[in-house]
């Protein structure tokens, strides 16, 4: 069983056999029940972890699973995450049987091909056990938390080797590890598991997870036999069936018609350039098809989403143009016609790396959605897309510890936030990688050998429309031992871009030993560029698109916006048509409103 087909691990599974009708309030209490154990799974792994990737950033997501392997409940956490979690859990499932699934068993699973995203996404999970009528005891509940790791082992630090040839380069595949039995260690998989990262902390955090497993294990294991198997099975059909229902009536009140759009990533991390990703959406009454036929099939390219990946971002990106309230399962899964080709950017043949891909294309899906669907839901459909390529990774020595680091360089993020119908861009994220926490300097700098100087808002960054995109931020990060920087950067060709006529935002920029004789301006990929002590990794994040035609903007939005230095005095009159008078030093600016509404009408006439 080398070759998964995860389009079939990811069909639909109907509801469990023999479940009661249950009342809706009581399934609302113990759907309620399983997000708070999800809440408190991801907490545990914040409060025990050891590396900032795991308890700071918030890159850890939650779930709890039915024993079919649906999705039942999830944490508040990235949503890309929590909604690919489940195809590993199935991978298990299926290939080990039920009967593999023991009371106080945990498992481990981190392989791309076997329903995951990419080598660095470590889901544990474990089984939920309650009593039945008859005294004997049934798996009712799976648990899982899922976190992104600071290695993977393979041939470079980090986690993300994007040069990588096929997926045996990037680090090592656990398609599914039994980690404890019936509540004792395995100390030979835990072992293996250790020896094959280079971090001294990768058991402790793996111990992180499966600390929160089993005490998820152990409270939802009180909950079902508080409530009765039955009932809880019920109330799990009956939940998604009512999110199933809530989405397709949403479906039903848009626009039947087919919409089609395009996005692209400026290139692969070895420089194959403009990789192209089309989608073709569907609306039918309350049928909605997504197809992803037309996107990228260049073989010769590095840049792949997995399967369970590509479905996790598109039912993330849907889901941010849906009512909040709908709860988030199995229903949404079951509402949409997913076709993705095999052998396409997002479903590569089994091999492919896939690092890199996770991130690009995969992040740029909500981007092609959105795009799609923006003349038909011109309110809803924004794309909120992860647009940097892949976290710096900066590896060397501490001095003060003697001991390897990797840092995931988690506290630089900032950008690329798009305007919203009646929202400038302020404080939102992607759709996918949204909830994702920036660790903060002063952690950071106690734990790695670094200094961040600045992380300043770049004046005329955000993209301009009726509503303006988020400026993108000037970061500068300086290295204090000798180290070597790793990343992939894209968005420079392909910024963030507008909707429903409003402008880009500003491309990226990345420049490592920026002050330096010598400095490296980043073009696709740095491949471990050396740093000495001192030099400085520079940053200058993208903004996020604007909605709307900038020359509707309010003209005291504009003055405002001027005043805040988010644009300058000239970009107000280039790119929204507003005439100021005085000056900004003495606080003197004003609008001009006669020659403002001059300079509008001459541009559109």
């Amino acid at each position: 069983m080398t070759d998964v087909d995860l389009a079939r691990l990811a069909e639909r599974r109907g509801r469990l056999a023999g479940t009661p009708d249950v009342d809706p309030v009581t399934a609302e209490v113990i759907r309620s029940s399983m997000e708070t154990v999800c809440f408190e799974m991801a907490q545990y792994v914040s409060r025990t972890a050891t590396t900032p990737i795991l308890n700071q950033s918030n890159e850890r997501n939650a779930t709890v699973l039915d024993a079919q392997g649906r999705l039942a409940a999830l944490s508040v956490g990235i949503p890309q995450f929590m909604l690919t979690s489940t195809l590993p859990v199935r991978f298990a499932l299926d290939f080990l049987g039920a009967e593999e699934f023991g009371e106080g068993d945990v498992f481990v699973a981190n392989d791309p091909y076997h329903g995951g995203g990419h080598l660095p996404d470590y889901n544990v999970f474990a089984p939920v056990y309650g009593t039945l009528p008859d005294g004997t005891r049934r798996m009712v509940l799976i648990c899982s938390i899922q976190c992104h790791h600071g290695d993977t082992g393979g041939s470079v630090p980090g986690g993300y080797n994007v040069t990588a040839a096929d997926i045996w380069g990037e680090g090592s595949r656990w398609p599914v590890l039994k980690v404890i039995d019936g509540g004792r260690e395995r100390r030979d998989v835990l072992y293996a598991l250790q020896v094959n990262n280079r971090l001294p902390d990768h058991l402790g955090d793996l111990r992180a997870q499966m600390g929160a497993a089993q005490m998820a294990a152990e409270r939802l294991g009180a909950m079902v036999d508080r409530y009765s198997v039955a009932t809880v099975e019920s109330s799990v059909d009956h939940m998604i069936d009512y999110a199933a229902r809530r989405f397709r009536e949403e479906v039903d009140a848009w626009p039947d018609g087919t919409y089609e759009g395009d996005a692209y990533v400026d290139h692969d991390p070895l420089g194959h350039p403009d990789i192209h990703l089309h989608v073709k959406i569907t609306v039918d009454g309350d049928r909605l098809v997504i197809d992803y036929t037309g996107s990228d099939t260049r073989e010769e390219i590095q840049a792949w989403s997995t399967f369970g990946n590509t479905r996790g971002y598109t039912v993330a990106q849907v889901a941010s143009m849906m009512d909040p309230e709908i709860p988030k399962n199995e229903g949404f899964f079951d509402a949409i016609e997913l076709v993705v080709p095999h052998g396409c950017v997002l479903n590569p043949a089994p091999g492919r790396p896939v690092s890199a891909g996770t991130h690009h294309p995969g992040a740029d899906i909500g981007e092609v959605i959105a795009v799609a669907m923006q003349h038909v839901l011109p309110d809803k459909a924004v794309p909120q897309t992860y647009k940097t390529g892949i976290p710096t990774i900066i590896s060397g020595v501490d001095p003060r510890t003697g001991q390897a680091f990797t840092d995931h360089s988690a506290e630089v993020y900032a950008g690329w936030c798009n305007a919203a119908k009646g929202m400038d861009a302020w404080g939102c994220q992607a759709a996918s990688f949204g909830n994702l926490w920036k660790a903060t300097a002063e952690i950071n700098e106690s734990l790695f050998p670094h200094v961040q100087w600045s992380r300043d808002y770049r004046t005329d960054s955000g993209g301009p429309g009726q509503w303006r995109g988020l400026c993108g931020s000037h970061y500068r990060k300086e290295v204090r031992v000798p180290s070597q920087v790793y990343t992939y950067v894209v968005g420079m060709k392909y910024p963030m871009p507008g909707i429903a006529g409003g402008g880009p935002g500003e491309p990226n920029r990345m420049v490592l030993r920026a002050d330096s004789a010598d400095p490296y301006v980043v073009e696709h990929t740095a491949d471990w560029v050396p740093m000495e002590a001192g030099d400085i990794v520079q940053y200058d994040y993208g903004g996020g698109g604007g909605w709307g035609d900038p020359l509707d903007r309010d003209p005291q939005a504009v003055l405002d916006d001027v005043l805040d230095e988010y644009v300058s005095p000239e970009g107000a009159e280039r790119d929204y048509g507003v005439v100021l008078t005085g000056s900004l030093e003495d606080l003197t600016l004003a609008v001009d409103l006669d020659a403002t509404a001059a300079c509008r009408a001459a541009r559109r006439a």
